[in-house]
Parts: C-alpha cells; sequence; structure tokens
C-alpha cells in the first residue's frame, strides 16, 4: 500500500531508484518520494492543496492532477514540464467533490514511459456529505491501482523500451499498488473497492470470478445517485469506479479473485499482423478470506446527486473523429490522430466559451479502442452508437473519461464552468497519446 499524504506544504521528489514488486523481486523504477506507487495524496474539499515536485529523473516533467479542476497552470499542461533538477510549484483550492482521483506525469511523449515506471499514485477528496452516508472506511476502504506491466527478470521488472505505438503497451501479469500477483487478507464483511485502471492501455473487464454480483457505487467523478448491482464493469485507462463487495456470507479460508474477464473489442487491425492482446483474460486480486467478523453495514437508499450539464441547454455541437496511419518510414510507428490532427504544442485547436453547454461527439473510425480524457471539467456521457450501443451504468452520472470502442459514436454534453485557459483532450492509451492523440482545448471567457 502507498504511504498516505496530505497536500500541505507536500514535496514530492522525483528520483530513479528501486522497487520492491512482492515475491523477492525488485526492478527499476521511477519513484515520487521513494514509493510505487506513488503516494496516496488525501485531501477535503474547499482544502489548499500546496505541493512542489522536484524533478531529479532525467526527463522533463510535469505532474497532471487528473480529475480536479484547478486553474490552467496548475493543471499540469506539457508545457510547463521541468527539467531535470528544477522545480514547479502546485497552488491551489480543491473545488471538487468527494471522489477518486489520481495524478499522474503530462510531459510531451512520454507520458507512457513516466506512468509505465511508476509516476502516478492515487488521489482521495472526501466531504461532509459523502462522510454522512456511513460507507465502509479505515481499514474497509481499499484504494488500488490496478495495472499491467511485462514481467523480465534479467532487463528489470519495469523495462520500458520500443513501446507498442498500435495497440499500446499491453503487459503480461498483473500489478495491484506495484505489487505483482497482489493479494489481500480480508473479514467477513463489507468493503468499499476505490479501483483505478491505471494502465497504459489495457482495459479491464473488472468481474468476481465466481459470478456473483458487485454494487457500484461511484465513478471518475464521486458518488451516483444510487446503488447498482452489476456482474462487470469496463476500465479504459484512466477510468475510476468505486464498488463495495459484500463478503459477510464468506467462509474464513476461502479466496475470492478479482480479475479481468475475455471481451471482444469489435474489430482487429484488417490486413496487418496483430496479437490480439487487448481483451485476454487477466487474473488482478486474489482476496483471502482470513477473520470472521460481525458487520451491520446498510446501504443507504440513495448517494449523491453528482449535477453536471443539461444537454437541454446546449448551445452548439462538436465533432471529434479518431483516426491512424501508419508511420511506413519505420514500419512500425503508428501516429494516432484527433480530427485529422497530430498533437502540437503551440497550436489551439478549438476555442471553447466558458460557461456554456455543448454537445461533443466522439467517434471512433479505426481499428483501436480509445478512453477519451477532457481536462478540466466533467461531462454527462447521453449516448452510444454502434459495437455496444448503450450508456453502460458505471458510465452514469459525471465522467472526465470515456472508453469509445471501434465504430462507437459517443456523445456527451460538456461544460466548462471551473476556469479559462488551455486544457487538453486525448486519448488515455499512453501511447496513442505520445504519438499525436490529444488537442489543445483554449477555454475562454
Amino acid at each position: 500500500m502507498a504511504p498516505e499524504v496530505k497536500p500541505n506544504a507536500l514535496t514530492l521528489h522525483a528520483e530513479v531508484g528501486r522497487a520492491d514488486v512482492g515475491g523477492g523481486m525488485e526492478g527499476d523504477a521511477w519513484l515520487l518520494n521513494g514509493s510505487l506507487p506513488s503516494p496516496l495524496i488525501r485531501v477535503r474539499k474547499g482544502e489548499r492543496f500546496h505541493a512542489i515536485l522536484e524533478n531529479d529523473v532525467p526527463d522533463p516533467l510535469i505532474l497532471h492532477w487528473h480529475g480536479l479542476t484547478p486553474p490552467a497552470d496548475m493543471d499540469g499542461h506539457p508545457r510547463y514540464a521541468v527539467r531535470e533538477g528544477e522545480t514547479y510549484e502546485y497552488d491551489f483550492t480543491v473545488e471538487n467533490r468527494a471522489g477518486t482521483y489520481w495524478y499522474h506525469s503530462h510531459a510531451h511523449h512520454r507520458v507512457g514511459k513516466h506512468a509505465y515506471l511508476g509516476i502516478a499514485g492515487m488521489l482521495i477528496v472526501e466531504d461532509e456529505e459523502e462522510e454522512g452516508l456511513g460507507l465502509p472506511s479505515g481499514e474497509r476502504e481499499i484504494p488500488i491501482v490496478l495495472q499491467d506491466r511485462r514481467v523480465d527478470p534479467e532487463r528489470g521488472l519495469l523495462h520500458y523500451s520500443n513501446p507498442d505505438t498500435v495497440e499500446g503497451v499491453i503487459g503480461n501479469e498483473p500489478f495491484g499498488n506495484g505489487v505483482n500477483y497482489p493479494y489481500l487478507e480480508v473479514d467477513t464483511a463489507v468493503y468499499r473497492f476505490r479501483i483505478l485502471n491505471g494502465s497504459n492501455a489495457r482495459i479491464f473487464r473488472l468481474a468476481r470470478e465466481d459470478g456473483r454480483p458487485m454494487t457500484l457505487i461511484g465513478n471518475d467523478a464521486g458518488l451516483l445517485p444510487r446503488s447498482e448491482d452489476v456482474e462487470y464493469v469496463d476500465m479504459g485507462p484512466g477510468e475510476r469506479v468505486d464498488l463495495l463487495l459484500d463478503l459477510r456470507d464468506a467462509s474464513v479460508g476461502e479466496v475470492i479473485q478479482l480479475g479481468s474477464r475475455a471481451f471482444h473489442i469489435g474489430t482487429g487491425l484488417a490486413g496487418e499482423q496483430q496479437t490480439h492482446r487487448q481483451g485476454h483474460p487477466l487474473e488482478l486480486l486474489k482476496l483471502v478470506v482470513a477473520r470472521e467478523v460481525e458487520d451491520s453495514f446498510e446501504m443507504p437508499g440513495t448517494l449523491a446527486d453528482p449535477g453536471g450539464p443539461d444537454p437541454a441547454d446546449a448551445v452548439r455541437e462538436r465533432t471529434f473523429t479518431f483516426t491512424s496511419d501508419r508511420d511506413y518510414h519505420t514500419r512500425t510507428m503508428m501516429e494516432h490522430h484527433i480530427n485529422d490532427l497530430s498533437y502540437r504544442m503551440d497550436r489551439i485547436d478549438e476555442r471553447v466559451p466558458f460557461g456554456e453547454t455543448e454537445i461533443w461527439s466522439f467517434i471512433n473510425e479505426n481499428h483501436f479502442p480509445h478512453p477519451m480524457h477532457l481536462h478540466a471539467t466533467h461531462f454527462r456521457v447521453l449516448s452510444r452508437e454502434g459495437y455496444r450501443g448503450l450508456v453502460l451504468p458505471w458510465e452514469r452520472g459525471l465522467k472526465d473519461t470515456v472508453l469509445v470502442h471501434p465504430e462507437e459514436h459517443v456523445r456527451v454534453a460538456v461544460r466548462f464552468d471551473a476556469h479559462p485557459g488551455l486544457f487538453l483532450l486525448h486519448c488515455h492509451n499512453l501511447e496513442h497519446e505520445d504519438v499525436g492523440m490529444m488537442l489543445n482545448i483554449m477555454v475562454e471567457r
């Protein structure tokens, strides 16, 4: 479990080090404050967030607070990246409701490398509304970063080179909070799992292997209006879910496995050699029932109103189409585009009026799934046409990242009403982002 810290004059020191990943193994890693994953930051809505990034890794570095809505110069845009030996100061007020957020590097062309090597951690916001619900807490609240990595003992467990920019980097083994094949001893009680898909590219179809339901209570932007039992949850990189697992009928000694089920993404690389690794099953987290206890938890009838933009107030629509091209000079590189554009840091791609509601369409015209992430706001998913054809339970409420499979058209209602300035829209398949799948969005008063 990562150490827990508060952003009260917090120093986050980035350096190259070694990480213990369990099972007697360790590997080279890039660490914040010596921790893999990075420290868990816990803060309350309305509090000051004051942190200083000290960069002692040999790449430019800047941190993005994924899901929070700070001012533009605090958001982690790549133009603010600092070189080795330099620092960057963050100082803003947390304006977001209680929820499960996270943070990671946003250095241009290096996001995939930095996240894979270890620079990413969870960020939990608390408030009085959520506390009043009496949800499981303390030892029965489990924040967990789920990832996949390639295990290569000879070259280092976290070795990252020659990344696959077609599908993105997909590993062969699971990690939970930095530990290979993680497991957790649990009581016969109700647990709250705050789960982040912190992978570079792998989509999880998260489920209990015994087929029992999980209770969905929240997603990217906090609690949903009410709970819902679900058989599985699809999670693209960058997405979060808040789940309750009721283990009160389990027996001491029982093993409950959480895993990613096999699934199909709808299409593949027509005419190309391919691995089809996306959608393969993977064990993720083993729960070992160690103690029998009494637990009288009762689910609240309602949770919280997430608010958000009303599509009836929309004043305009925009369309964002996703395509990819092969670079035939290298025969390996793919460039991924939004509206036929490859990212340039000095170009403004869209100008959006502050405070106005719009409908944005995300259209995926190529062979890869794209988890699309928007900075500085949250959006409401309105509809999905094509492959899956519906808004899924974990996409209700408010989101900052939505998974768009091949041949899908997803419509969302968007309103920027936190801060003006330059922000980003990009794919959260980190290798896709690093080779061009990102746009600059200027929010103007």
